[in-house]
């Protein structure tokens, strides 16, 4: 596992799965449309693929706030 992938927040901890689910789903989606070229499936995976974008960048939107708002993406918070 890269250090991309081990970095977590406490935003982040319960999305995290979510997220891989979706991305296996997207995988699946592919691999059926391949087996099947059943145009049905590419849709399927451009939805769930539009739904993990939306939400990372939800996450990246949150984390801004929270290191805006001296929280930091941590949750560790700001020291004076």
């Amino acid at each position: 596992m890269t250090e991309r992938r081990t970095f977590n927040t406490p935003l982040r901890e319960p999305l995290n799965p979510i997220i891989y689910q979706s991305l296996r789903a997207i995988d699946w989606h592919n691999a059926q449309y391949f087996l099947t070229m059943d145009q049905w499936h590419l849709e399927k995976a451009a939805i769930i693929r539009q739904y993990v974008t939306e939400l990372k960048a939800w996450i990246y939107e949150q984390e801004e706030r929270m290191e805006n708002l001296g929280e930091g993406a941590r949750g560790e918070g700001k020291q004076a």
